[in-house]
């Protein structure tokens, strides 16, 4: 249990927990929530968009939050880092602009103005996350807690309870997250998840879901298709000797260059003599 091979939820985890405790310590956490009323009609910040997924107002949220994301690193572990960073930029940019998007051209006009605030934190990015986790990683095991106290039967269907698998806890955690401050947290995590459900399908622009980080953004050397054909040309090379060394071949000068050929039964068991003599 450690963050072995995800490099970029460790990032995560750290940076969500170090911002946040920032804007508490800097008295700044008025800054990353909107309300749409205050905020884009009355003073104009649409830059709100942009920045109100970078940290969390309390320390419940934070604490969720990083639980979560600690316990979805299995999709960078499959995916690898660089994929993983290229899908969180692409959810965080996608959800910063549908989210207030929704909340102030639908779901304010028809709740008549009472739902106007959009929580702090990136619970569409966890989201976003969690669909990967949902399609990607199936359940080991499962369990039911039984609603009775009578004694088993045969057919387990048949006893009233609620059916678990070792998934649960990721969801429950996540649906807390979703649930703080309702129904704006509800409307980023369904943001969220309808993102990572389009870039599991590929009904994202081809645009998108093929964009990756450059290596160097989290610590991978990439190397361009020249070196990378210089390296696997030398591989081939190397290999070659190796296999002439092992089935017996030898070079011998004739024309312009060495050319190899194979020792014949004879040479080789008067090889074979002269080093025991």
């Amino acid at each position: 249990m450690s963050f072995s091979n995800a490099p970029v939820t460790r990032t995560l985890v750290l940076g969500l927990a170090g911002a946040s405790i920032a804007a508490t310590l800097l008295d700044i956490k008025h800054y990353f929530y909107i309300s749409v009323t205050t905020h884009f009609l009355r003073y104009h910040q649409p830059w709100r968009a942009l920045i109100y997924q970078l940290c969390y107002t309390n320390s419940s949220e934070v604490l969720f939050a990083c639980m979560s994301l600690y316990n979805l690193r299995t999709i960078e572990q499959l995916w690898g880092s660089r994929k993983y960073a290229s899908f969180i930029i692409v959810t965080y940019l996608l959800t910063s602009v549908i989210t207030p998007l929704l909340l102030t051209l639908v779901l304010r006009p028809l709740s008549m103005g009472v739902v106007d605030f959009l929580p702090a934190g990136p619970t569409p990015i966890i989201f976003g996350v969690l669909a990967q986790y949902h399609a990607i990683v199936p359940h080991l095991y499962k369990y039911k807690l039984a609603l009775s106290t009578g004694a088993p039967t045969a057919d387990e269907s048949q006893t009233p309870g609620l059916t678990f698998s070792d998934k649960s806890t990721r969801y429950v955690m996540a649906l807390q997250l979703a649930l703080f401050q309702w129904p704006g947290s509800l409307l980023g995590a369904v943001v969220g998840w309808a993102v990572g459900y389009l870039w599991r399908n590929e009904l994202l622009p081809g645009v998108l879901t093929r964009w990756r980080v450059p290596g160097w953004m989290i610590g991978v050397k990439t190397h361009g298709p020249r070196q990378g054909i210089e390296g696997i040309r030398r591989r081939l090379e190397d290999e070659g000797s190796s296999m002439s060394t092992a089935s017996g071949a030898q070079p011998v000068a004739g024309g312009q260059g060495d050319t190899n050929r194979r020792r014949t039964m004879g040479e080789q068991i008067l090889d074979e003599v002269r080093g025991a003599l």
